[in-house]
């Protein structure tokens, strides 16, 4: 009977039957990773064609200038550092979501790219002649003889919301750079720091980790919408406690953060208004005080078919509605594309609505 049911028939079993506020934290597990799934797959196809481009070849490093200032020099070989950690941040999280296919692929995937970053600053300090090559692989044994460790260590969500404010802060340092590289800088250090190839570089890089913000605040998005308790207190402790990746073992990470202050690419001010309340306004969220007297008033309810808590205040503490409009926006995508390949016949993506809001 199977063989000439109706399509849309031999999936009714598959499809769950109850909301999503109802739904065991195992149901709600499911959702989440066959959302991840089908995020990497499109994301996977897009990056492939649209940012398919490569360190070495795709810009003119024989053209870039030999005389940029000495601070900017401070600034890209901090950028190469940062990123040339890329082995250990793609191995820690890794580890933590190998159970997952669509996080651990996606994770691979981005490693793929942020290498790609590491190599290409590299090429920029290489290029500018203002360090030599005994000077670049003397640097690269002092990075190599640490390891970096996320504060979050053996924490899979807390790490996926670290990287969200990780991701948009990066990707304003290398916007911010951008500025000097196009001669936009107000600062008297970096007035003749305008560069055409060190332009091209960081706007190209600049676009990867946007591509990257989005997908990691899409992933915290659908735990947002399914564990918003749990969630909103993971941001609440990453913005505690937020520090750039590897501040701590660049071995002239000083400099490198003095170059950067001053240069006005990235610093205090610019985490709280370009980092913090960018990423607040993707997630609805109002506020950091109104996230915080959300979570202290709430009153704990306790929830047995979850095993855990329900806040029942913690509507107050985002835009509910919100995203619950992204996250349909996000199977919206992905069905668009399953449908293109073909893969919605045999394992279609389910939207299921959760009527635990309280909706006014």
């Amino acid at each position: 009977m199977d063989a000439i049911a109706p399509p849309t028939t031999l999936f009714d079993d598959l499809k769950p039957r109850t909301p999503a506020g109802l739904l065991s934290r195992r149901e709600k597990d499911r959702l989440i990773e066959r959302g991840f799934l089908g995020l990497y797959r499109w994301y996977t196809a897009r990056s492939q064609a649209t940012r398919n481009w490569n360190p070495d070849k795709s810009f003119e490093w024989r053209k870039l200038r030999q005389d940029l200032s000495e601070p900017l020099i401070q600034i890209l070989q901090g950028f190469f550092a940062v990123e040339y950690f890329t082995p250990d941040y793609v191995d820690e999280i890794l580890n933590l979501v190998r159970k997952s296919h669509g996080r651990s692929h996606f994770q691979l995937r981005w490693g793929a790219e942020e290498e790609k970053h590491a190599d290409t600053w590299e090429n920029a300090v290489l290029f500018s002649r203002r360090r030599t090559p005994e000077f670049i692989e003397s640097y690269k044994e002092d990075l190599r003889s640490s390891v970096h460790r996320s504060l979050w260590e053996g924490d899979a969500l807390r790490n996926l919301v670290y990287t969200v404010f990780q991701e948009r802060a990066t990707q304003l340092n290398y916007l911010n750079l951008l500025k000097i590289a196009r001669g936009k800088s107000d600062k008297p250090q970096h007035k003749g720091d305008a560069d055409p190839v060190l332009a091209q570089v960081a706007q190209t890089i600049a676009v990867d980790e946007a591509a990257h913000y989005n997908f990691f605040l899409e992933g915290v998005r659908l735990f947002l919408y399914y564990y918003p308790q749990r969630t909103l207190e993971a941001i609440r402790d990453v913005i505690t406690h937020f520090t750039m990746p590897a501040h701590d073992i660049v071995p002239d990470w000083d400099a490198f953060n003095y170059a950067v202050y001053k240069a006005g690419v990235y610093g205090p001010r610019e985490y709280a208004r370009d980092v913090v309340q960018i990423v607040f306004r993707n997630l609805g969220i109002e506020s950091r005080k109104k996230l915080e007297e959300g979570i202290k008033r709430g009153r704990i309810v306790p929830d047995k078919r979850d095993e855990g808590t329900q806040q029942t205040a913690i509507w107050d503490s985002f835009d509910y509605g919100l995203i619950e409009g992204d996250v349909r926006r996000i199977h919206d995508k992905v069905i668009a594309y399953e449908r293109e390949i073909g893969r919605d016949e045999i394992d279609p993506l389910v939207f299921v609505p959760n009527p635990e809001w309280p909706q006014k």
